[in-house]
């Protein structure tokens, strides 16, 4: 069976402002026509979907068009929810799409209807995985986890288990279901330990408490996840990011975007590529000296999204920073480096910080020592509880 691996599609996120749903419609398309060129039999969306837990409903016309673009009728997809997604609101329409071969897990555990109308549809599905069988009868197994988000965390009470041991009864529980030993996936959306996490996620979750050990992922033929958005691999490939789908953050300027195609049959995972995606204007981070040399300089760069480093003496007056924009409305990050009183310091700007940064900064300046590890933690904790409600 051929498979697609995509993840954090973030449709809805904008840039500074600006609105990003004709670049994201424009990459979901190329994925459609990726997935009819390649022969592709099964996408796997590995969580955020969505940017927001609201997203617009422009965001929504566009998820839905785009899944049943990619489906066609000649094949299944298989959606979970990720931190950015409301799981229930997410899976709200399976009723409908299950007919349509699109299948979506949130966190509520709901049992999917198996419906093998298509060419390759699900045959098989409990509420931690999903047997898919295509046209020549080739069966796979794939093991769903969806974000763990806060409300399944207090959900599954037991004080004395802690992340670890959660994650590890849960992806032992999924696994036992695959009782006919078929080739399987294990598609999830969660931080690895080790995992290289860009400017555009936020910090809660990627680097505390949260991170699942390697070693605790399952043993499958394939890892399919998502959250990060710089593409990584590991256990020699068979671990692996997809990455997002766009650039989302100048840190991610200059790399390639794409989805992962492969085989996996009896004899296990075959012919795994990645295949690059063009669509999406591109993130640029540039550099200059003076005003003058910094418009000519966004002159050359156009049809992208740019931040500007901007080396000074003197801060920026109004006249400038227009005559700047008017040079590219591209130009989205403005940084001036003032130098010269400054004795060559740069001025940080704290819109570059993390959470994580801004409240040890703001708790050393209230009690002129640094917070601990578990004040850190649950001020994270909290955040995260925020941003979902």
């Amino acid at each position: 069976m051929r498979i697609l691996h995509t993840s954090d599609w973030h449709i809805g996120k904008r840039l500074a402002g600006k609105e990003r749903l004709d670049e994201q419609r424009a990459v979901l398309e190329e994925i459609a026509d990726i997935c009819a060129r390649e022969r592709v039999e099964l996408v796997l969306v590995a969580g955020d979907v969505f940017d927001t837990f609201m997203p617009s409903a422009e965001a929504e016309d566009l998820f839905y068009r785009a899944v049943r673009r990619i489906t066609a009728g000649e094949r299944a997809l298989l959606a979970i929810s990720g931190n950015h997604d409301d799981p229930v609101r997410l899976s709200a329409a399976t009723a409908l799409s299950e007919e349509l071969g699109i299948y979506i897990y949130g966190n509520a555990e709901r049992r999917p209807r198996p419906f093998a109308g298509a060419k390759v549809g699900a045959v098989e599905a409990g509420p931690d995985h999903i047997v898919f069988e295509n046209a020549a009868g080739e069966r796979v197994f794939v093991h769903v986890l969806p974000y763990p988000n806060e409300a399944r965390l207090k959900e599954d009470k037991n004080p004395d288990e802690s992340f670890s041991d959660k994650m590890r009864r849960w992806i032992a529980a999924g696994e036992s279901e695959n009782k006919a030993g078929l080739p399987s996936v294990f598609l999830s959306h969660l931080f690895v330990a080790g995992g290289q996490v860009s400017e555009g996620e936020r910090e809660i979750d990627l680097g505390g408490a949260r991170a699942v050990p390697l070693d605790l992922l399952p043993a499958c033929n394939y890892v399919a996840l998502g959250h990060l958005h710089k593409k990584q691999s590991f256990r020699g490939g068979a671990v692996r990011y997809s990455g997002s789908i766009m650039q989302y953050a100048f840190d991610e300027a200059g790399t390639q975007k794409s989805v992962v195609v492969f085989d996996l049959d009896a004899s296990g995972l075959h012919d795994m590529r990645e295949v690059p995606l063009r669509s999406g204007k591109k993130l640029v981070r540039l550099e200059s000296d003076g005003v003058e040399a910094a418009a000519e300089l966004l002159r050359r760069w156009e049809d992208c999204y740019i931040e500007l480093t901007l080396h000074l003496r003197e801060p920026l007056s109004s006249d400038q920073v227009r005559a700047l924009k008017e040079a590219n409305a591209g130009l989205v990050n403005l940084i001036p480096d003032i130098r010269g009183e400054l004795s060559g310091r740069t001025v940080a700007s704290r819109k570059a910080r993390s959470a994580g940064e801004l409240f040890t900064e703001f708790y050393r300046a209230q009690f002129s020592e640094e917070p601990s590890s578990e004040l850190k933690e649950l001020f994270l904790s909290a955040a995260e509880e925020a941003y979902e409600a």
